[in-house]
Parts: C-alpha cells; sequence; structure tokens
C-alpha cells in the first residue's frame, strides 16, 4: 500500500510543459524558422541543413507513431519513399507536370500502398511484421532496378518547371514537419490514441475490452505512409534525382531507427531532438565515408546500453518532466 502510494506522489510530481505556454512557444518558433530566411539571416547552406532536419523529423515521428506507439515495428519505410521519389520523377520528367502533382501522386501512392499491404502484414507480429516489411521494399527496388518506364538502374531526374529555390524547399518541408507533428499530437490525445497505446501494450487485452485492432492499425499505418511519402517527395525534390538503390535502399530505415532511439523513442521530442543530432552527426562525417556508419552504429549502441530511453526519455524520467503529454485527460 506503501507502494503504491508513493508510486502515486511520484506520479503526481511530474511536470508536464504543455498547454498555451507550449503553443505560444511553437508558434514564435515556427514564426521565427519561417521569417528568418525571408530576411536573409539564413544563408542557403544553413537552409539546407535545417531542411533536412525538417524532414527527418517528419520521418523520424511518423515511425515513432508505429513503433513507439503502437507497436509495429517497421524495417521498410523506404518502400513510401521510394514510391514517392520515383512518383515526383515520373510526373515532372516523363509527363512535365509540376512537382505539386508528384507530391499528390506520391502522397496517394504511399497511403495506397499502405493500405494494400495491410491486407497481408496485419497478419503478423513481431519480428516477422518487421521482417516483411523490409522484404518488400527490396522486393521493390529490384522490380523498379529492372522497369524500362523508370529507366531501370539508370535513375530518373526531377524536372520541375520553374525548379523551386532552396527558399521555397526549405518552406514546404517546414509546412509538412509542423504538419505531421500536430496530426500525430492529436490522434495521440484522441480516443483512437489510448487504443493505439492499449493496442501496443497488449492487443489481446485491448481487443478484449473493445479496440478494433484491425481499423486502429489501418488508419496509423495509412496515416504514416502517406506522410512519409511526402517527406521522401519533399527530399528528392532538394536532391534533383533518383535510383532504385538510393530511394529503396536500408539505410533509410537505418537513418530514421537511428534517430528515435537516440532521441527517445514513445516520445514526441524524441524524434525532433534525434533528427537534430543526427543531421549534425551525418554533416560532420560526410568526409568520412568509409566509417561514419560505424561510428553512427558504436553511438547508437552506447545510447542503448546507458540510455535505453533515450536521450529525451531518459532526461525526463530523471527530472521528471514530460514535453507535451499524450495522456488524453492529463491536466497540463
Amino acid at each position: 500500500m506503501k507502494t503504491k502510494t508513493l508510486e502515486a506522489s511520484a506520479h503526481k510530481q511530474v511536470r508536464v510543459f504543455g498547454g498555451l505556454p507550449m503553443l505560444i512557444t511553437a508558434v514564435v518558433i515556427v514564426a521565427l524558422l519561417v521569417i528568418l530566411p525571408l530576411t536573409g539571416v539564413l544563408s542557403s547552406n544553413t537552409q539546407r541543413y535545417l531542411l533536412k532536419i525538417f524532414l527527418y523529423c517528419c520521418l523520424g515521428s511518423m515511425w515513432n507513431l508505429m513503433s513507439g506507439y503502437t507497436g509495429m515495428t517497421s524495417l521498410g519505410q523506404q518502400s513510401f519513399i521510394g514510391i514517392a521519389g520515383y512518383s515526383l520523377a515520373v510526373m515532372t520528367f516523363t509527363y512535365g507536370a509540376s512537382y505539386w502533382a508528384g507530391f499528390a501522386v506520391g502522397g496517394v501512392l504511399g497511403a495506397a500502398l499502405a493500405l494494400g499491404l495491410s491486407v497481408l502484414l496485419f497478419r503478423m507480429r513481431g519480428m516477422y511484421f518487421a521482417i516483411a516489411t523490409w522484404v518488400v521494399a527490396e522486393a521493390l527496388k529490384t522490380f523498379f532496378t529492372s522497369w524500362t518506364f523508370v529507366k531501370q538502374g539508370a535513375g530518373m531526374t526531377i524536372k520541375a518547371k520553374p525548379y523551386p529555390s532552396t527558399t521555397e524547399i526549405y518552406m514546404i518541408a517546414l509546412v509538412l514537419c509542423v504538419v505531421s507533428l500536430v496530426v500525430i499530437y492529436l490522434l495521440l490525445r484522441s480516443k483512437i490514441g489510448l487504443g493505439l497505446t492499449a493496442m501496443r501494450d497488449d492487443a489481446d487485452a485491448a481487443s478484449s475490452v473493445g479496440v478494433n485492432i484491425f481499423q486502429s492499425k489501418l488508419l496509423c499505418f495509412v496515416i504514416c505512409g502517406f506522410f512519409t511519402a511526402l517527406a521522401g517527395g519533399v527530399f528528392y525534390l532538394n536532391k534533383g534525382s533518383i535510383y532504385p538503390s538510393g530511394g529503396f535502399g536500408i539505410n533509410w530505415t537505418v537513418s530514421i531507427v537511428f534517430i528515435v532511439i537516440i532521441g527517445g523513442i514513445g516520445t514526441m521530442g524524441g524524434p525532433i531532438l534525434g533528427a537534430i543530432i543526427y543531421t549534425v552527426l551525418e554533416e560532420m562525417l560526410a568526409s568520412y565515408p568509409g566509417y561514419s556508419n560505424i561510428i553512427l552504429g558504436l553511438i547508437a549502441i552506447l545510447v542503448i546500453l546507458f540510455l535505453p530511453d533515450g536521450i529525451l526519455g531518459t532526461l525526463q524520467k530523471k527530472f521528471h518532466f514530460e514535453i507535451l503529454s499524450q495522456k488524453r485527460f492529463s491536466k497540463e
């Protein structure tokens, strides 16, 4: 009885940073990120770094939604990224359409792919689900490498007319990042979010109290597929070309998992922090291509060993605070 009282007391002492103060802070930060490039304060090089952070944040947050909150660990997010990149290339290069049309087609195809895969993948759990998603991505890479319509392994060039400037791509990435975070936050604080979390902890128990497991998984999977595809499209618009080995490469998932693990899986702020750290490390290690993955791997191992909840997750537990709580009935 005494132990329960102490646990309850500790729980009450957790400080939650959210509500109006957090909203005002977020609005100010976003406003600054919009204004500074337009006033010329941020150089094109700095904008490129920031837009990568925005896109990695979106990708990491969507994977965190699946794995950290819903329990669906995917190793095949590159399927959606590759599909979106090629949609953008085909629409702009082959059909001469705008890059906005490429984004739209890529997002729809990403959601459609998630919808189609759900029939097969949702029959699996745990490592079987993870491996199956990776196999799908590898199959798509093989298919696109041999598909003459997309120039096989030679790749395709993005030919948007007029081609957007770095600042324009930066703004698109920023908007996508903000929208994806808002969608995740609202979803997790809804009744559906409560069902997703319950399903992660114990799917059978969640089902027994009325949670529709299939519908909950499907909604989460389709949302993640849609936003992951959009982020992939923006990334390849910034890059300018796409190849099967890159678009459907496992490096995408390695990067996404690294971002979430070091930031803090199952936290809203974890992927944001992880995206910043990963982008900085990626730029610092760009001159050491033969050792970069080894160094990143060592960092990930150290974080797993000494900070199993990630950097932000560990800090939240140690200092008893929480950023943007997803507890629907918590007082903020």
